[in-house]
């Protein structure tokens, strides 16, 4: 089957795949930096308590939650969020993946894509945060 847009090269899909993996290594590591930087000025010289375990609070333990507490400059927060950032870097590279592997018209590549980005999916949906 011929493509359904002749833009589509193979080159041209590996250097938009490695801008979207470049792109979401840097964003989620300044993010994060951003954070640990904030939160070790505020904490950065108290001492830990090793003799009392305390989990993280529940605001930080979901997605949505991460994410309210990131875009409400939460340090802890911001820090979670360049982890979510760079998890969710592989999902759109799959993605665009799928995405051009369609507008080049190759089915084949497009199910096996698909078939990745569901598995991908699925493995974080069971993820505990």
């Amino acid at each position: 089957m011929p493509p359904l847009d002749s833009r589509w090269t193979d080159r041209r899909v590996e250097a938009i795949v490695g801008d979207i993996l470049r792109t979401g290594v840097i964003t989620a590591a300044a993010v994060s930096l951003v954070g640990g930087v904030a939160y070790l000025i505020r904490y950065g010289r108290d001492l830990p308590q090793y003799r009392v375990f305390q989990g993280e609070p529940d605001d930080l333990r979901s997605v949505h939650g991460i994410v309210m507490d990131a875009f409400s400059l939460s340090r802890r927060g911001l820090i979670q969020f360049g982890i979510l950032l760079l998890l969710a870097t592989p999902l759109a590279r799959v993605a665009f993946s799928a995405i051009a592997f369609a507008l080049q018209g190759d089915r084949t590549y497009v199910i096996i894509t698909l078939l990745v980005l569901a598995s991908l999916l699925f493995s974080l949906s069971n993820l505990s945060i």
